[in-house]
């Protein structure tokens, strides 16, 4: 087919949209994929170079010393050191070499540089070398070379092992789970029932209850730290428990959440036909029973959406976390227990991206799992209201 007749039927709007989300995309996978070859890398390699080198190998500027003059020998006229420049067990290709630190690139690989006073040096490329003088070498040292070595691409699962065999790290994985999990459920159980409600029950004050949760939406979380804390405190002094657990972090996070909850959730469950509704009570259904029964079924796209957002907050956050349940290492989530991992400087950046990966572990499969309902309950709703 024609390009242009292909460009044509696509529509110039329609290509621009295409090539928007196509840069999109290329715009958070670059940094992404930079992440992950991090995560992969030595300390040293992150620090010599960039990421986007690792597939080819980085030069490196290292420094050797040849053997001592007491090793030379004879040959002709000349007195030679012979050797390799590289450690046992080093390996890497040298490209350039020089006698001066400010110069480790003076001369090429291969080539026979005049270092004076009869002196010649060869580096080659597999290390190996020859130091050549017309009259004996003096004692002391070898002499010192600095070398531009180019090292292979070199790939490690330490950081990762570092990160899992860490102390505490399987403790908090599990303590963000328990966290999480249950974060999500409550919010999202109480905003269905409140939802439904407010769409298609009629009782005094529903007016007022539906603009005080909108107005909740717009509240800034950190306002509402300190008075919900004190509350807690209030409510485990008069019970006798703490504030600190489980049940008000878990109380917290939906308290956080529920609002915009239930403001989605009543513009999709408003969204639904009348006549359903009309029907199942006509059929002598309860309200109890239309919930269950016909709501719920329905509502499932709108309550996954909003799971893949309540969960992904709740299982990467580190304030309210160390605010209602406490930076003991019993208590610690993920986040903090890989923000302590990384030391008090933060500089650790092998620490930094392995970690990063081990965190969206998990996030990433409750995103694929549910991600065909994402769409669907976002725009469902969104022309019709109740």
């Amino acid at each position: 087919m024609n390009p242009v007749a292909s460009l044509r039927r696509i529509g110039l709007p329609r290509l621009a949209v295409h090539v928007s989300v196509l840069l999109i995309c290329i715009i958070w996978l670059i940094p992404t994929l930079g992440i992950l070859v991090t995560s992969f890398r030595d300390a040293g390699q992150i620090t010599a170079s960039g990421w986007w080198t690792a597939f080819t190998g980085a030069a490196e500027t290292s420094a050797a010393r040849l053997g001592e003059p007491a090793t030379a020998q004879q040959q002709g006229p000349n007195y030679v050191i012979s050797g390799s420049v590289f450690e046992e067990g080093q390996a890497g290709t040298v490209r350039a070499f020089g006698t001066r630190v400010a110069a480790p690139t003076e001369f090429t690989a291969g080539e026979a540089a005049d270092l004076g006073d009869g002196e010649t040096l060869t580096i080659n490329e597999d290390g190996s070398y020859t130091y050549a003088k017309n009259a004996p070498f003096g004692e002391g040292r070898g002499k010192r070379v600095y070398l531009s070595i180019s090292a292979p691409p070199s790939f490690t699962t330490d950081n990762y092992r570092t990160v899992l065999t860490s102390q505490g790290i399987g403790q908090s994985f599990v303590n963000s789970l328990t966290v999480a999990i249950p974060a999500t459920i409550i919010p999202i159980l109480i905003a269905a029932f409140a939802a439904y409600a407010l769409s298609w029950m009629e009782f005094p004050g529903r007016a007022l209850i539906i603009a005080l949760v909108v107005g909740l939406i717009v509240v800034p979380l950190q306002m509402s730290l300190i008075p919900l804390l004190k509350m807690y405190n209030e409510i485990g002094n008069l019970f006798g428990v703490p504030s600190r657990s489980y049940a008000g972090i878990w109380l917290a996070h939906s308290a956080f959440g529920m609002p915009l909850a239930i403001y989605l959730l009543r513009n999709y469950i408003a969204g639904l036909p009348k006549e359903i509704i009309e029907s199942a009570r006509v059929d002598g259904a309860s309200d109890f029973e239309i919930f269950v029964k016909i709501i719920l079924p329905l509502s499932f796209p709108a309550l996954a959406s909003f799971s893949i957002f309540q969960f992904l907050w709740t299982w990467n956050d580190l304030l309210v976390a160390m605010v209602f349940l406490g930076t003991g290492k019993d208590q610690l989530v993920l986040t903090g227990a890989l923000n302590a991992l990384l030391g008090s400087m933060g500089g650790k950046w092998e620490i930094l991206t392995a970690s990063a990966f081990i965190t969206i572990i998990v996030p990433i499969i409750v995103f694929f799992a549910l991600q065909r309902y994402l769409v669907r309950g976002l725009l469902a709703g969104s022309v019709k209201g109740g």
